[in-house]
């Protein structure tokens, strides 16, 4: 048997550590998962409340549209049903994207470090990669849009960026969007959407209408706190989606995450419990970086990259020791980093503290 010969190079996604098995490592009873910005507070309480009542019909496929949730997406969004294309998770679409558009002798454009699943998918695809160093965090989009040229397919822009949280602005926006050619498919990845607050902050499902070669992408797996249902979205116009959908597994989005989405999308309170909550321990944690000369990027995320005196693994061992999972920004490609999800007002104090403890240690020499 042989298997396309770029898989002999890569690895399978590797999430960060799972709780069990910290607890079961480090012999800790309490473990805090800060590593992979999940919603610190939960899920909606509805879905919660009417889960039992999902769990009814298992035996049937579910509804391959997903009729009823595009209905409700379609109405949320002011966009016509025909504009949305459903995955498991985000990710699945970006998966998509590239069986769709990508092969060998086409390129792809994507910053870095960003979300890892565009190179992934693209070099399975067989398409060139060409990655762009982002700039404090942010997209370099001028060197992005002069990597573009004839075999370009898919330019990538993740906004707020994962793994850094920087927003691409409306004005820069609206450059790519003018500059870039017709025949180059934009995707905007906004998993992290809902948290952003940026006065600037660009509306890209309005953009939609004149830009039949963009897509944007979102998730119900972060501030709606639905990440173990895996369920997320791409909206474009009708056009597109077309183009997409023969590429798309047929019952890929299953029957509760469908159900738990509308009810999730009708609890606006809890949403906004939780972005008000994030920005608030966000900028709790800047505070603390800024008065303990710890540089971090901007961010507009559910999430901060923090910059180190020391390397980010050494970091890293010391706070799952104390029963916190973060990322280490070696792991990502940034040394001397962590990326670190912002949880509770409670968790922050603590996983500061520890902070403060193993930094004291290196001037010392002794932990």
């Amino acid at each position: 048997m042989k298997a396309k010969e770029i898989l002999k190079s890569m690895s399978p996604y590797k999430p960060g550590k799972q709780i069990d098995e910290v607890k079961k490592e480090f012999g800790l009873e309490k473990i805090v998962k800060l590593a992979s910005n999940e919603n610190p507070f939960g899920f909606s309480p509805q879905v919660k409340k009417e889960l039992p009542n999902l769990i009814t019909g298992l035996e049937k496929y579910p509804d391959g549209y997903g009729t009823e949730l595009r209905k409700k997406l379609s109405q949320e969004l002011n966009i016509k049903e025909e504009e949305l294309i459903f995955g498991n998770g985000s990710d699945e679409i970006v998966q998509i994207i590239c069986r769709t558009f990508l092969e060998p002798g086409t390129n792809t454009v994507m910053a870095t470090p960003t979300f890892p699943q565009y190179k992934h998918n693209a070099l399975i695809e067989g398409a060139e990669l060409r990655e762009v160093p982002t700039k404090e965090g942010y997209h370099d989009l001028d060197e992005m849009l002069h990597q573009v040229d004839n075999n370009t397919r898919v330019l990538w822009l993740c906004t707020p960026n994962n793994p850094t949280g920087a927003h691409i602005s409306s004005d820069e926006m609206e450059k790519v969007l003018s500059e870039c050619p017709e025949h180059v498919l934009i995707v905007i990845d906004e998993a992290y959407y809902e948290y952003m607050d940026a006065s600037d902050a660009f509306d890209a499902v309005g953009a939609i209408g004149k830009h039949p070669n963009l897509i944007v992408l979102r998730t119900f797996s972060k501030a709606y706190g639905l990440a173990g249902l895996r369920i997320g979205y791409g909206i474009a116009a009708k056009e597109l989606i077309a183009t997409l959908d023969p590429a798309r597994e047929p019952f890929n989005t299953s029957t509760i995450a469908q159900a738990a989405a509308i009810l999730a999308l009708d609890d606006k309170e809890f949403l906004n419990d939780s972005i008000a909550r994030n920005k608030e321990n966000r900028e709790m944690m800047m505070k603390f970086c800024k008065v303990n000369d710890l540089g971090f990027y901007d961010t507009q995320a559910n999430f901060m990259l923090i910059h180190l005196p020391v390397s980010g693994d050494s970091l890293f061992q010391h706070l799952i020791r104390k029963g916190f999972i973060v990322r280490s920004g070696e792991a990502l490609g940034i040394p001397n980093s962590i990326r670190l999800t912002i949880g509770s007002k409670e968790v922050m104090k603590e996983i500061q503290q520890e902070m403060l403890n193993f930094l004291e240690s290196t001037k010392t020499g002794v932990e």
